[in-house]
Order: C-alpha cells, then sequence, then structure tokens
C-alpha cells in the first residue's frame, strides 16, 4: 500500500452552522445512533414535498450498559444493535475513509476495503473506532449487487458494535433501482434476485406484473417496501462527519436552505413506501444526480460550493458519480474531493481510497 498526502487542514472549527443543528452532531459512541456521460437515465416526475424546513436533531440512545443481576454479580449487556439511518452530524475519534462506487462488484469492494484497514480476510470488521463512508452506487453493472448490500448490513453492524461506523449512502443506481430502472442492470444481476418472485409474500404489483418475467424478483426486491428497499431506507442520502460533507452527487445552497436533514428523512420514508419523491429527486440538481463538483467543475460551480460549505460550516466535500480517470483528485483548492475511481471490473479503474485523519487527506492505494 502506498499513500500520498494531497491536503491539510484544520480539524476543529465553530459550531455555528446553518442548514444543520449543530446539536445534532453524534459520535459512534456513546450516541450511534461511457464512463463520464454513463448515467443520463432521466428520473421519474415526481410530487412537490407539502413543505420544507429543518428537520429536528437526529438522536441516538447509547448501547445497554451492564447490570448486576439478583446475586450481585453484573451480567453482560447484549452487543449493541445498529439501527439505521445514522444521525446526520456525526464526529469521529480517529481515522474516516471515504470508498467511491462500487457497482455490484464483490471483489472490487473488498479490496477497497482491505485498503482502508477496515476488513479482514474473512470479510470482518476491524476498523476498530473508523468512521468509513461508501459513497453511493453499490448496484447495477454487475452481477454481486445482493452480496454488497448484504455485507453492508453486516459491516454497520460490527462496527457499531466496535465503537466505529460504516455508512453506505443512497446513489442515484439505488434510487433508479427503486423506481424500477433497470436499464444497468445486467443479466446475473436479474437472476440474483429471481428468488424472490416465489415469494408467498410478494406483492400483486401492477407495475410489477407489466415487467419481463426475468425482472419481476428484482422489482419486488427494490420497490418502494420491498426488503432491499427497506434496507436501503436505513442509510443518507447525505452525511456529515466531523468537518467533511459526503454525498455521491453533490449539495448545493438550495438543499441546505430546504434542510439536509429532510431530505435524508423524505427519501428513507419514501424507500419504506410512505410517500413520495418530490421533484427535488427527478432534477439534474439532485443529491444523488448532480455533476458540479465532479464534472469539468468550472468557477461558477466552485463558488456554489464554497457558498454550501460557508454555510454548514464545513472544510470540504466528498463527492462520487463520475468515474474519474487518472484516480481519485481535487478541485476548487482542495474543497471537493472526487473518489469514484471506477473501482468496478465494469470500468477496471485501480483501487484507492480516501483517509482524512487529523484535518489531512491521504490517497490510499
Amino acid at each position: 500500500m502506498s499513500c500520498v498526502t494531497v491536503l491539510a487542514g484544520c480539524a476543529d472549527r465553530s459550531t455555528s452552522r446553518s442548514g444543520r443543528d449543530a446539536s445534532a452532531a453524534a459520535s459512534p459512541e456513546p450516541s450511534r445512533g461511457a464512463e463520464k456521460a454513463a448515467d443520463t437515465e432521466d428520473p421519474a416526475e415526481a410530487t412537490e414535498p407539502e413543505d420544507a424546513g429543518e428537520l429536528a436533531a437526529d438522536t441516538a440512545e447509547p448501547p445497554p450498559r451492564s447490570e448486576p443481576d439478583a446475586s450481585g454479580d453484573i451480567e453482560e449487556a447484549p452487543p449493541p444493535v445498529w439501527v439505521g439511518p445514522p444521525p446526520l452530524v456525526m464526529s469521529s475519534k480517529g481515522r474516516v475513509v471515504a470508498i467511491g462506487d462500487v457497482h455490484g462488484d464483490l471483489d472490487a469492494t473488498r479490496r477497497a476495503l482491505r485498503l482502508g484497514g477496515l476488513i479482514d480476510e474473512d470479510d470482518h470488521w476491524i476498523g476498530e473506532h473508523s468512521i468509513a463512508v461508501q459513497v453511493g452506487d453499490q448496484t447495477d453493472r454487475g452481477d454481486d449487487e445482493q452480496a454488497i448490500l448484504d455485507l453492508f448490513e453486516v459491516l454497520a453492524q460490527e462496527a457499531y458494535a466496535a465503537g466505529g461506523a460504516f455508512v453506505s449512502l443512497i446513489g442515484n443506481h439505488e434510487q433508479m433501482n427503486a423506481q424500477l430502472d433497470f436499464r444497468y442492470v445486467t443479466e446475473g444481476g436479474f437472476a440474483d434476485f429471481a428468488d424472490f418472485a416465489e415469494s408467498p409474500d410478494a406483492p400483486a404489483d401492477p407495475r410489477v406484473a407489466e415487467l419481463p418475467a426475468e425482472q419481476r424478483g428484482r422489482a419486488i426486491a427494490f420497490l418502494p417496501g420491498g426488503p432491499y428497499a427497506l434496507k436501503l431506507a436505513g442509510h443518507n442520502v447525505v452525511q456529515i462527519v466531523d468537518t467533511t460533507l459526503f454525498v455521491h452527487g453533490g449539495v448545493q445552497p438550495s438543499h441546505v436552505g430546504a434542510g439536509l436533514g429532510l431530505m435524508n428523512a423524505e427519501h428513507s420514508a419514501w424507500l419504506r413506501g410512505e410517500g413520495e419523491l418530490s421533484s427535488l429527486w427527478s432534477s439534474d440538481a439532485s443529491p444523488v444526480w448532480d455533476r458540479t463538483y465532479s464534472d469539468d467543475t468550472t468557477a461558477e460551480g466552485c463558488a456554489l460550493l464554497e457558498e454550501t460549505l460557508d454555510q454548514l460550516d464545513l472544510e470540504r466535500m466528498v463527492v462520487a458519480h463520475t468515474v474519474q480517470s487518472g484516480g481519485i483528485n481535487t478541485a476548487c483548492d482542495g474543497k471537493v474531493f472526487r473518489v469514484d475511481v471506477g473501482l468496478a471490473a465494469h470500468y477496471g479503474g485501480p483501487t484507492q481510497v480516501l483517509e482524512i485523519l487529523g484535518g489531512a487527506t491521504t490517497i490510499l492505494q
């Protein structure tokens, strides 16, 4: 493994933040709670939200403590159980590791996790108090999606129990699958979820019935309220750790004004089958679709980025979504890091992850 330090910044900043509540800050312990133009899909239309505003601060109960039983002996408490989604704002106790799009390639996913010192050879968490953020797009373009999604659920539990955190964000491809947009699904990807069509609990949904037979199992799994949509409902679109904002596409000042916590909550509720997505999510400026900071970023784009970070009192943004042919890089004077390096076999990119430690950012490769 080699690494290159590319930026050093200040680790502590003031807590006067707009667009998010400083009281929402939580650490995992104790309050844990082709390539460039390949994604040119037209997202589905949706209704406007009923209202906008700042979501109340996220809270999470601490893990259970050991208590004495009737004999006075200490009875071991069960290990803490992670229930997502995580709080919008988290504080680290050391390392933060960012991983880009993995697109259905389990081998590439494991390589990235091991490069970051997060899992052992048996795929168990060894990252201790580290916080890892996979910045969306676990699905499409590869055959191992179910294994990746299941692994990420296990790692979220194991990291939480160890005092760390594993956070996987929603990307445009997760949203597309819940919208039954399967244009980038492989044959193996359909086969992987085929058995869901045989379940006696499969919903009699006309949208499923209209699909070819080989696609129906996947539709049942990912349709809002379906088993894998419910897993994804436990994931955020936007995550803040210390002074870094993580998002698949990008966050703009208008998103901050609407409330980042509210956006997370709206998307999660939709995946649970509890309402519709607002028109925000079908826009090119949606947090899962935006390429302002990842594709030919202009001076105007950098100005938008600076305004967004100033509103939130943050140092930097980490985005994915657009494959960076030269590997992880920065733009806008180091205020944005682009971490989609095309890890998956579909692209054949290098294995790289971004480490943030003590305000310094390092590319591991």
